[in-house]
């Protein structure tokens, strides 16, 4: 049987999926929900320390908010944005062994793909991938 999308603590909620009406929950996903809130927990406070003013809200969030105050300021203000993966970096890194250089090495990337536009890096946008936290 094919399991529908359905209500409270569910991953999407208001769906129906080939007329089915059971829910499938995070946990029946296989995904974690309080170890998640905890792995960000653990990360918080090194996070914070790169908040601009601009930061509006803490990590943890669905999204991402950064006011646009100053833009009003601007001629012709253009907003750049840049996304990168880890990719090889990572199977790199798994043929190394050495691990502690992934992170720092997409936030370069990406850093670097706006500067190459001619724009200030405002803020970092990313997403962490695993099998199990």
């Amino acid at each position: 049987m094919t399991k529908g999308l359905g209500k409270k603590d569910s991953m999407n909620s208001n769906r129906d999926i080939d007329g089915a009406k059971e829910a499938l929950t995070y946990a029946q996903a296989g995904v974690d929900t309080a170890e998640g809130a905890r792995a960000v927990d653990a990360i918080g406070s090194s996070v914070r320390a790169t908040y601009r003013p601009e930061v509006i809200g803490d990590i943890g969030g669905f999204g991402g908010l950064f006011s646009a105050a100053k833009l009003k300021d601007m001629a012709d203000p253009v907003l750049v944005s840049g996304a990168d993966g880890v990719g090889t970096k990572i199977e790199i890194a798994r043929e190394m062994n050495i691990f502690d250089t992934v992170g720092i090495d997409l936030v370069a990337m990406c850093v670097n793909d706006v500067l190459a536009c001619g724009a200030e890096p405002l803020f970092f946008l990313d997403y962490i991938a695993t099998g199990k936290i």
